[in-house]
C-alpha cells in the first residue's frame, strides 16, 4: 500500500531510539544488561534502515535517510548500505560472489587457492554459531577493506558516503562521551553483538540454485526475531514486493502462500528454532559456490 507516512515504522523507529538510549545509560545498574540492550537496539536500528533504503516511512528518501541518519553501528554508512543492497535485490545475480555483494559463497578458483587455516575459518563461520561469532568481524573487514582500495582510486561516490557517515558518528559519540555511562569497549561490544544477531537472519536468506526465483527463503517465524528483522524472514516475499512495508508481508504471505512457496521451490523453514537445531553447529551450504558459471571460474 502507499500510505505518506507509516505510523508503525515512525513509532518503532522512536521506540528503538529510546531502547538504545537506556541501554548505554543503565551501565552503572547493570553492565551486562546494558551491552545486551544496547546491541538488540543497534540490531533493531539496522533493520529500520533496511527500511528507509527501500522508501520507508515515507515518500521522501532524504527524510527517511535523516530519520536513520545516526550511526549507531559505527562500522557501516548508510549510503553504501542502500547502494550495495540495491545492487544485491538483482535476482539474477543472487548469491554469484563476484556480483551480489551480500552473497556468502566464494569463487571456488579462489577458494582453491586459500590457505588451509584460512578455509577452516571460513567453514567455521559457515555454521550459525560461527557465523554469529566471527560473522562480524568477517563482514566487517569484507566490506571496509574494498571501501578503503575504492576510496583511495578516487571514487567520489563512496567518498561522499563515508564523509556523511561521520556525522552519523558525530551523533553517536557525542551521546556516549557526555549522555551515555557506557565505555567505548563495551559499546563495541554491544555493536558485535547486534551484528550477531542480524547475522541469524541472512544466514541462509539465500541459496544456490539454477533458477534465480527459487534462491530467496520464507522463515514461517512471528516471534521475538521476526519483529527483529522486521519481518524480512518472509525474504522472498521482500524480494518480490521490495517497497511493500515490513508490517504488510506476513499477510501478503498468508494470501498466496501458495504461489510464493511454488515460485521458490519450497524454501521454506517453520520458524528460527528449526533453524538453530538444525544448523547452530553444522553448516548448511558449502562455502565455495556450488554452481558457479564456468565463465567466472575461469576467468
Amino acid at each position: 500500500m502507499n500510505r505518506p507516512v507509516e505510523w508503525p515504522t515512525l513509532l518503532l523507529l522512536a521506540a528503538t531510539y529510546a531502547v538504545w538510549a537506556a541501554g548505554t545509560m543503565m551501565w552503572g545498574l547493570s553492565p551486562i544488561l546494558a551491552v545486551l540492550v544496547t546491541g538488540v537496539a543497534i540490531a533493531q536500528h539496522s533493520s529500520l534502515q533496511h527500511e528507509a533504503l527501500h522508501g520507508h516511512p515515507t515518500r521522501n528518501a532524504a527524510l527517511n535517510e535523516a530519520l536513520v541518519f545516526p550511526a549507531l553501528s559505527l562500522f557501516i554508512p548508510y549510503r553504501r548500505f542502500r547502494d550495495l543492497h540495491l545492487q544485491h535485490h538483482y535476482d539474477p545475480n543472487l548469491t554469484d560472489p563476484f556480483d551480489d555483494p551480500e552473497s556468502n559463497y566464494h569463487c571456488p578458483k579462489e577458494w582453491a587457492a586459500l590457505h588451509p587455516v584460512v578455509q577452516a575459518i571460513w567453514r567455521a563461520n559457515n555454521s550459525l554459531a560461527g557465523r554469529m561469532v566471527l560473522g562480524p568481524l568477517i563482514g566487517t573487514i569484507r566490506f571496509l577493506w574494498p571501501d578503503m582500495a575504492t576510496m583511495l582510486r578516487g571514487d567520489r561516490i563512496v567518498t561522499a558516503a563515508w564523509i556523511a557517515h561521520i556525522g552519523g558518528l558525530v551523533v553517536v559519540l557525542y551521546w556516549l562521551a557526555h549522555m551515555g555511562a557506557m565505555p567505548i569497549w563495551a559499546y563495541l561490544l554491544a555493536v558485535w553483538i547486534g551484528f550477531g544477531l542480524l547475522k541469524v537472519r541472512t544466514f541462509l536468506e539465500h541459496r544456490a540454485h539454477d533458477a534465480p526465483r527459487a534462491r530467496t527463503v520464507v522463515i514461517e517465524d512471528r516471534g521475538p526475531l521476526a519483529l527483529l528483522f522486521l519481518n524480512n524472514n518472509f525474504h522472498s516475499v521482500h524480494h518480490m514486493h521490495p517497497h511493500a512495508a515490513w508490517y504488510d508481508l506476513p499477510g501478503l504471505y498468508t494470501a498466496r502462500k501458495a504461489q510464493y512457496l511454488a515460485r521458490n521451490e519450497g524454501y521454506m523453514y517453520q520458524n528460527y528454532a528449526q533453524i538453530f537445531r538444525q544448523y547452530f553447529l553444522h553448516a548448511k551450504d558449502p562455502v565455495p559456490h556450488p554452481s558457479l558459471p564456468l565463465r567466472k571460474t575461469d576467468d
